[in-house]
């Protein structure tokens, strides 16, 4: 095992021995929302939304479609999308600009092909050619960078993208689609957090780079259903995943270590059978906060942004099973604590903050809509 950098080593020092367990699942909604909500478009199927550096958006939807839109809800398709094998929780998923994408206009995109018994996740990276002829944008010189293996599976596909502050690495998650025994195995990309280079090869100094294959991809492992991934403003890495029947999880992610599934859990199978807690085997890492009853937990965005200054180093999660927006705040040693809960009447997939400040969601349904947050107005 290659040393861990110098900064992650620290980070995984100074949190671990402080964080603990909380439950969250019976937090109540706030009965007042501090924002006003506008619906901007809709989709079929949306599925994640990221901003470009001049405010305008990606919207993919699960079906095999991509959308550039603007603030005012203008969308224009984009072309050259890839095929997708869309069904259940599989399809088109995440798409996010390159770090450098002023310069290379390059963008990242998952989702789940139709190779395999169930369909193959993959992590591709395309030019986004916006000339706007005709009204459409397109995708050229698409290149499969990363590929699942062994292919195929169920759904719980993973495939969300997080880029590492420095914009070195990409970060991608990997669902154990619906086969929990693969999480536990370090060959199959499977109920992973995987960490490569912008071509999408392991990092040499990932913890197990030198065994090369799925292990020295691996920066994690264990891992159920993740839907959320990002950097919090300090630097750490969190990540949301939903748990089988209870124990949804939001997890502190440092490098090497193992979350457990399906070897525990804070849930139970969905044939009522048992597992056992993490309690009960402290040698796999335990979430900062977890769900019971669960929440469903789809997105991850901090915000830095100034329209809601109250809110700085806060978390946003969308709750499906809810139908809610969660907020989430952090002491820095490795803590979190669900905040505030507002009702969003609509199952909540994805959320985003755009450059002037504002949040974003959208909505999992067909048509789900695409809603822009800003300040309440003060009663008057």
């Amino acid at each position: 095992m290659k040393p861990i950098a110098t900064a992650a080593l620290l980070l995984l020092l100074t949190t671990s021995a402080h964080a603990a367990s909380v439950n969250a699942g019976d937090h109540k909604p706030s009965t007042t929302k501090p924002f006003a909500a506008t619906e901007v478009a809709s989709f079929d199927t949306p599925w994640a939304l990221a901003f470009l550096p001049d405010g305008r958006m990606l919207v993919t939807e699960k079906p095999g479609h991509l959308f550039l839109v603007t603030e005012g809800g203008q969308k224009m398709p984009i072309g050259n999308v890839p095929a997708v094998a869309a069904k259940g929780q599989n399809g088109l998923l995440d798409i996010a600009p390159s770090p450098n994408f002023t310069r290379d206009q390059i963008v990242y995109l998952t989702y789940v092909a139709p190779e395999g018994s169930g369909g193959t996740l993959m992590l591709a990276r395309a030019k986004l050619s916006l000339e706007e002829v005709d009204g459409r944008g397109r995708l050229d010189d698409l290149v499969v960078i990363w590929r699942q293996t062994p292919e195929g599976g169920g759904g719980q596909p993973g495939g969300i993208i997080a880029f590492d502050p420095a914009g070195t690495h990409l970060f991608l998650t990997v669902g154990d689609r619906m086969r929990p025994e693969s999480a536990q195995n370090p060959d199959e990309a499977r109920g992973k957090v995987l960490r490569v280079t912008l071509d999408g090869k392991a990092a040499p100094d990932n913890p197990d780079a030198a065994a090369g294959g799925v292990r020295g991809e691996t920066w994690s492992t264990g891992h159920r259903n993740p839907y959320g991934l990002a950097f919090a403003p300090d630097g750490a890495l969190w990540l949301n995943e939903m748990g089988p029947r209870g124990g949804d999880e939001l997890n502190l992610i440092e490098p090497g270590r193992n979350y457990g599934w399906p070897i525990v859990s804070n849930g139970d199978n969905y044939n009522g059978t048992a597992i056992p807690r993490h309690a009960t085997r402290p040698e796999f890492a335990a979430p900062a906060l977890y769900w019971n009853p669960v929440i469903a937990p789809a997105g991850l965005v901090f915000y830095e942004g100034s329209m809601f200054p109250q809110w700085r180093g806060s978390a946003f999660i969308g709750g499906l099973a809810v139908d809610a927006l969660v907020r989430v705040t952090f002491d820095g040693k490795g803590n979190a604590n669900e905040t505030e809960r507002w009702e969003m009447g609509a199952r909540i997939r994805d959320v985003a903050v755009a450059p002037d400040g504002a949040l974003w969601l959208i909505e999992d349904d067909d048509p789900g809509r695409l809603l822009r947050l800003v300040p309440a107005k003060p009663p008057s």
